[in-house]
């Protein structure tokens, strides 16, 4: 039997991929400090004979007796919220944490799988964007902690690849939605949603010309899946290319709900990208992935999942453990 250890497990992303890998018969190590991550996510994988979990934070000394075959470093921030409330947590889990767990793939001989993001490429000027493409980057701007913590993240792993032999891989995300997201962390369609469910009007940043493609997180787990077992060591970008205007997403989300919702604008945030697509020809043509979920029918099991949480969750609008790392 194969092990994996997933970091960020508790998260969106990294908790979807626990289920993944215990439904594909591996043993799963999940590791997170819950700074962003939620126990909630993994409350039905913690009695699995197949399922460990460690509360520890990747950026400090990683040290383990178990043979583990994959790793999966998902531990980050991931919402504007979260990386403007903790920058610096946020750079150094994608340095630090990034180093600690390269260094333990190379101590375990293990494959390892880095989670970057279609941030790199910053506001593009390149559309849609290819893997080739360098990106559009302010490394002083108020998002640049997330931007380059992901880009040095790319670059350690290429180096420990290059000079060590590591079995590297890595998969640039993009916009990803679906059941598990915390509805007040900052990205657009948990808080339309969350904004819909209670009653209040849709918070439109500029004028909603904006595009984002999004992904539905089944498709995302498979991409990732595919990758991971794939022999390619380059990034791919894992996304979904039907691009969409953040005002079209508005209407769409009208429509899931069933009824019409007011709409107040506030300016632009500085860095915020205007365009955003994948090319996904490389994805196709090595991991022979695309995305199979409209986007309609993420919409309705993201509005499904959101209305079913309790009130507690659908009116906070803090984490409980961001105080912890404001130093």
């Amino acid at each position: 039997m194969k092990t994996v250890l997933i970091t960020g497990a508790a998260g969106f992303l990294g908790s979807h991929l626990c289920d993944r890998f215990i439904d594909e018969n591996f043993r799963v190590i999940g590791m997170d400090n819950l700074i962003t991550g939620d126990l909630q996510n993994i409350l039905h994988l913690l009695e699995h004979p197949r399922f460990t979990f460690y509360n520890h934070d990747v950026t400090q000394y990683i040290s383990m007796d178990e043979d583990i075959d994959y790793i999966l470093h998902f531990a980050s921030p991931a919402s504007p919220i979260d990386y403007l409330k903790i920058p610096i947590q946020t750079l150094k889990v994608g340095a630090m944490g990034t180093h600690n767990l390269l260094g333990l793939a190379k101590a375990k001989k293990a494959r390892i799988l880095i989670a970057s993001t279609s941030e790199i490429y910053g506001d593009p000027l390149e559309h849609p964007q290819h893997e080739s493409y360098h990106g559009n980057v302010s490394s002083i701007g108020p998002r640049g902690v997330y931007d380059e913590a992901k880009r040095y993240m790319e670059a350690i792993t290429m180096a420990y690849h290059r000079f060590h032999g590591i079995e590297t891989r890595i998969v640039r995300i993009f916009n990803t939605f679906g059941p598990r997201m915390r509805l007040n962390d900052g990205r657009v369609i948990p808080a339309f949603i969350g904004q819909a469910l209670r009653d209040e009007p849709l918070t439109l940043f500029g004028d909603g010309s904006q595009t984002r493609s999004f992904c539905y997180i089944e498709d995302q787990v498979e991409g990732i899946y595919r990758l991971l077992m794939s022999d390619y060591h380059l990034p791919v970008n894992i996304g979904n290319p039907e691009e969409i205007t953040i005002n079209q997403l508005a209407n769409e989300i009208s429509d899931v709900i069933g009824k019409p919702l007011e709409i107040i604008t506030h300016k632009l945030p500085e860095g915020d990208p205007v365009k955003r697509k994948p090319d996904i020809s490389k994805a196709k043509e090595i991991l022979d992935w695309e995305p199979q979920i409209s986007r309609e029918e993420g919409l309705q099991k993201t509005y499904a999942y959101f209305k079913s949480l309790p009130k507690e969750k659908l009116w906070n609008t803090e984490h409980r453990n961001f105080e912890r790392y404001y130093k």
